[in-house]
Order: structure tokens, then sequence, then C-alpha cells
């Protein structure tokens, strides 16, 4: 395999990595389901597994960069597999709506197994670790940019929207909207 084509699967990862936070957003803004904490840390790990295929774009591929995001995606994969025990006790209830009659939290667990799957089949193709200082670095392409200006902004919406919602504080555990922006505007409303 060509670095060209190690990055092509790179920017694929992380493509999968920005279109699980993108569908998250959706669901967030166009039908008010705000995250419950657990669910922010589920995004941080799709962040954190993202950053593992980021530094694959950037700088070619290297086991390190895999095993980033091999990493996040098992921290993530315990994180959801929490949540899903918390809701699989019959009478205990749910939190948020499905996507293909599943919740979020089995979504995630899903796609990180996934995760891990696609990063280690990477490792596999240990030809492609040091082509790039044999052949010489010639950068990446308008794709993977692509990919790479993508996953900064979700990632940064991200960040805005945990601030929003949370503060600098603690999040609450049954969210019912943006608890530091409300007090932001409460405060700036009122000047008594």
């Amino acid at each position: 395999m060509t670095p060209a084509q190690a990055r092509t699967l790179n920017a694929l990862g992380l493509l999968g990595c920005c279109a699980v936070l993108l569908v998250a957003f959706w669901y967030q803004f166009r039908l008010g389901e705000v995250p419950c904490p657990l669910c922010l840390l589920q995004r941080a790990a799709f962040a954190a597994a993202g950053v593992g295929f980021a530094l694959g774009l950037r700088f070619g591929p290297k086991p390190s960069h895999h095993a980033i995001t091999i990493l996040s995606a098992v921290a993530g994969a315990f994180i959801s597999a929490r949540q899903v025990a918390l809701h699989i006790v019959p009478g205990t209830g749910s939190y948020g709506s499905t996507l293909f009659g599943l919740h979020f939290y089995t979504l995630a667990l899903i796609a990180f197994i996934a995760l891990v799957v696609a990063a280690a089949v990477l490792l596999l193709l240990d030809g492609t670790f040091g082509a790039e200082e044999r052949t010489g670095n010639k950068g990446i392409g308008a794709f993977p940019r692509a990919c790479l200006l993508l996953f900064l902004g979700v990632i940064l919406a991200n960040a805005v929207s945990t601030v929003a919602e949370c503060g600098g504080g603690l999040c609450p555990d049954d969210p019912s909207g943006y608890q530091a922006l409300d007090n932001w505007l409460r405060t700036r409303s009122d000047p008594s």
C-alpha cells in the first residue's frame, strides 16, 4: 500500500468519527436532546480516536497514531458499555432517541468496536510505515485536508457546546438545557 492510499484510509476513518459527532449534533440541536455526561465522554472519545487518524494524515502512518485511535476507542467502548449497563435492566428506562432501533450509547459501543478493528487492520498494513521517509513526503491532498478541517471544526463545536452546557463545573446528570449559557445570558440581561 502506498502512503497516499494509507492517508486515504486515515481520512475515511477521520470522516467516520466526524460523521458520528455530526449525527449527535443534529439530534442535539434539531431535536433538542442535550447530551448527558456519559454522552459527552463518548463524544470526547470519538474526538480522541479521530486525533489518531488526523496524525496519520498530517505526519503519515505510524503505529503510535493507530495506538492512539485504539486506546481512545477502547476507553469510549468502556464508557458506552457502562451506559448500556445502566439502561439494560428492565424498568430502568433509557436516555435519548433511537436510530435504527438502537439508542446512541449502544450504537457508540458498536462504533468504538469498529474503530478498534479498523485501526488494527491499518496496523496490519505495516509496509506503509516509513514509506514516506523513503519516497519523500509529498504533502496531503485535497480530500484529506478537507477531512482535517471538518474534524477541527467539529471538535471545536463540541468544545463550545460542552462549555455552554456545563460551564467550568460538573455537568448535570439529566440535562435539560445549557446551564452555563443560560447563567451567562441571565447575568448579561440583569445588570443589578
